[in-house]
């Protein structure tokens, strides 16, 4: 997939205020914007002005907005189930910002979760990872005893553990320091240089540290 375009997108908890300019000054809402393969965009926005809600929609978890979503210009809305989770396992990954692990499983086994549906990536390979994160040692600790920031990275590392055209990052730093900033960064760089893929973050002040090919305000 090369493409994913929004046409005319609000979503319908907006549409009361499709009048507000505050929304028709987003250059994401109303607007025509198309996200290109390989590329890095940022989308900065304040709370409640329905980032997640975009992620979501793109992701297809969630449908309810006016407008359009095209993928290589195709209506999402026209997708099949099975055609869905094709997409999921080798189009698009999700980095949600709630980051969705269980809390009674380890480290490990939160990942193998989705690595086992994708046989992406070698034990090695993630253990490397985790390692480049500087959270190998909590590999077998239930995820609820670690720290936010730890949940945050462990969660970073089972979003890649699949192909993607399209990386979604939903406030992919919100609980990390610069440093922390720094490491997630150069690994999520250099595994969407290697599938030659695109990535769209959201932001709400504090970004990760990847310099994008454009920013959008929303």
């Amino acid at each position: 997939m090369d493409t994913i375009a929004l046409d005319d997108v609000l979503p319908d908890v907006f549409a009361s205020a499709a009048g507000d300019a505050s929304v028709l000054d987003s250059d994401v809402w109303l607007s025509g914007v198309t996200f290109n393969r390989p590329g890095i965009y940022r989308i900065e926005a304040e709370s409640g002005t329905g980032k997640s809600s975009m992620c979501s929609f793109i992701y297809g978890n969630r449908s309810d907005y006016r407008g359009r979503i095209l993928f290589n210009g195709r209506d999402i809305r026209s997708f099949s189930v099975k055609e869905w989770c094709d997409m999921r396992v080798s189009h698009i990954a999700l980095l949600p910002q709630e980051m969705r692990l269980f809390p009674e499983l380890t480290v490990t086994e939160n990942i193998e979760i989705k690595n086992r549906l994708t046989s992406f990536k070698t034990r090695d390979e993630i253990t490397a990872m985790l390692e480049r994160l500087e959270i190998a040692d909590k590999a077998d600790e239930p995820a609820a005893r670690l720290s936010i920031g730890q949940q945050q990275r462990v969660a970073i590392v089972r979003s890649l553990c699949q192909p993607f055209d399209f990386l979604l990052l939903d406030e992919p730093v919100s609980h990390l320091d610069a440093r922390n900033n720094t490491l997630v960064s150069q690994l999520i760089l250099d595994e969407v240089n290697r599938q030659d893929a695109a990535v769209i973050a959201t932001s709400v002040g504090y970004a990760i540290d990847i310099d994008p090919v454009k920013v959008l305000s929303l």
